[in-house]
């Protein structure tokens, strides 16, 4: 590794997660100082022990909370600098889906994801901004979805909050610019997570080949580069993008 991101503190929502944790031990290994943020405090443990087992000296730290509370956001932001000392690069990944038409979710489950998948993603902006600002070249990546831009059925609610997701980000982008904070999103395809191989059990994954040009489907590490990358200098001229990762996945 080339230490692409020394120096650097970095706070990452769903922390606990596939692209999330992959995230967290890229960046680590990059020579970035680590938060994990997840409402899970077991599987949030088990990716900071993973990540210090695989990159020696890893500088990882974990944070437990539920960010559909706005108010959570601000706890978890003093505790980050408290630990790390700065933030840098906010990556906005936590997210939870249902799998219910339009027509059949009830306002609670809008509601739910809502919290979760947008509006987690403004308090811990906002949260992080004081800080990001003073960095003089922060970053803040959000994770949407490639279905934030195409269209499909079942799951209105998750894509309506993706699509939420870039909206905010362009925002984000041009508020921000003067700050010296950039803003980008990513949208991943079909990732082989620990989320899709419990739901669909293993041998369904391997069995399904995405409707994508690659025919396969993406590893979180494949995700995570280009958060290394829209979290390092390298990218300094670039906020405001939208980057599909999705292997060539028609509209």
């Amino acid at each position: 590794m080339s230490a692409r991101l020394k120096g650097k503190a970095a706070v990452i929502t769903g922390g606990g997660g596939g692209i999330g944790s992959a995230a967290g031990r890229i960046f680590c290994a990059e020579g970035a100082r680590v938060a994990l943020v997840d409402h899970s405090e077991e599987i949030v443990i088990a990716a900071a022990d993973a990540i210090r087992r695989e990159v020696a000296d890893a500088q990882v730290h974990t944070v437990v909370a539920d960010l559909g509370v706005e108010a959570q956001a601000g706890r978890v932001v003093e505790d980050v600098v408290a630990r790390l000392g700065a933030v840098d690069v906010l990556v906005n990944n936590v997210g939870i889906r249902r799998y219910e038409a339009i027509a059949d979710a009830p306002w609670e489950t809008w509601d739910a994801i809502v919290r979760v998948n947008l509006l987690s993603f403004v308090s811990m902006a906002r949260a992080a901004l004081p800080h990001l600002r003073r960095s003089g070249r922060g970053s803040i990546i959000n994770t949407s979805s490639t279905y934030a831009v195409y269209g499909r059925k079942g799951m209105g609610a998750y894509d309506a909050t993706k699509a939420g997701v870039l909206a905010l980000t362009r925002t984000l982008a041009f508020e921000e610019a003067e700050h010296g904070v950039r803003a980008n999103a990513i949208c991943p395809g079909f990732t082989r997570t620990p989320f899709h191989l419990e739901r669909l059990g293993e041998s369904a994954v391997d069995g399904l080949v995405p409707p994508c040009a690659l025919k396969r489907w993406a590893l979180p590490d494949e995700m995570a580069y280009p958060m290394l990358w829209l979290a390092s200098d390298e990218a300094s001229y670039v906020t405001g993008a939208t980057l599909m990762i999705d292997g060539g996945l028609p509209a």
